[in-house]
């Protein structure tokens, strides 16, 4: 904890390679998540309902309800680990309070948007498909966010630019970080 907080993350390579090899792990998965997004739909919301719904014209059978289970199951607990990961680290990067709450819940609620916009469509009929289309483009867009302010946030330079104040900022020293829990090395 003590080297995001003291801007040491940004003279240590090896927590720097650390940041570097999960943020190319994480652009990897966004790739992955896109090219199996458009395996199946495409950004109009008609082939969203018709992936959800089905097509006889297709031969194209409705997502079924286990199908929808299973899939939320898994990405509930994978989407909650990542978001932990990478959301936590703006806690550090040398923003406004109101940018890192921003960059922060915006991300958990595009993945639930995206996740829940599937059952919405399956069960609450098509007039839901537009929101499916917009979780996608939103959980994409914060993960991008995430990992380009990440990666910005290693390589810009030292933690005294640090905003986030209190206890444990950038003005506390080893005592302060003692005090509340961080380890001193």
């Amino acid at each position: 904890m003590r080297f995001v907080i003291t801007g040491e993350w940004s003279r240590n390579r090896l927590l720097q390679t650390i940041v570097v090899c999960y943020s190319v792990y994480v652009a990897l998965l966004w790739v992955t998540n896109a090219l199996l997004y458009f395996h199946k739909m495409n950004l109009y919301p008609s082939s969203v309902v018709r992936y959800y719904l089905g097509s006889p014209e297709e031969f194209l059978n409705p997502r079924s309800y286990q199908g929808l289970l299973e899939v939320s199951h898994f990405h509930l607990f994978a989407m909650g680990m990542l978001l932990l990961v990478l959301t936590h680290l703006m806690l550090f990067v040398p923003l406004r309070s109101g940018w890192k709450a921003l960059l922060i819940a915006l991300p958990f609620a595009a993945a639930l948007l995206d996740e829940g916009a599937g059952w919405l469509v399956r069960y609450g009929g098509a007039a839901f498909a537009p929101l499916k289309v917009a979780g996608f483009l939103l959980l994409q867009g914060s993960l991008a966010a995430l990992v380009a302010i990440s990666l910005w946030a290693v390589f810009r330079g030292s933690g005294r630019h640090y905003r986030g104040g209190g206890a444990g900022g950038a003005d506390a020293g080893p005592a302060e970080w003692a005090a509340h829990g961080d380890a001193v090395d």
